[in-house]
């Protein structure tokens, strides 16, 4: 237990710190698990509008990476890697 009013400070300061961090990774993961289910109905159908939905759900994952990174959530090089990564994938699906 903290003892003097710095420690105190500091456990506040991470678990608000541990609550931002925390929203930014899960949206990010469930956004991707929505995109990748996206890319599989369109790589079945190959139907425009089913890229279109895809591509609407990568921008807001690019959003969220983007916003998470500027935050210190995530690295700059982990950020641009997930980006690659989801870019490539929706790429290689046509």
């Amino acid at each position: 237990m903290a003892n003097n009013k710095s420690a105190k400070k500091r456990i506040l300061i991470s678990k608000r710190n541990n609550l931002k961090n925390r929203f930014y990774k899960s949206s990010v993961r469930t956004l991707t698990k929505k995109f990748l289910k996206d890319l599989e109905i369109y790589k079945s159908s190959k139907n425009n509008s089913d890229r279109e939905r895809a591509q609407i759900v990568l921008n807001s994952i690019y959003s969220l990476i983007d916003k998470g990174s500027k935050k210190n959530v995530y690295h700059k090089n982990t950020a641009a890697r997930k980006k690659a990564k989801l870019a490539t994938l929706l790429k290689t699906a046509i």
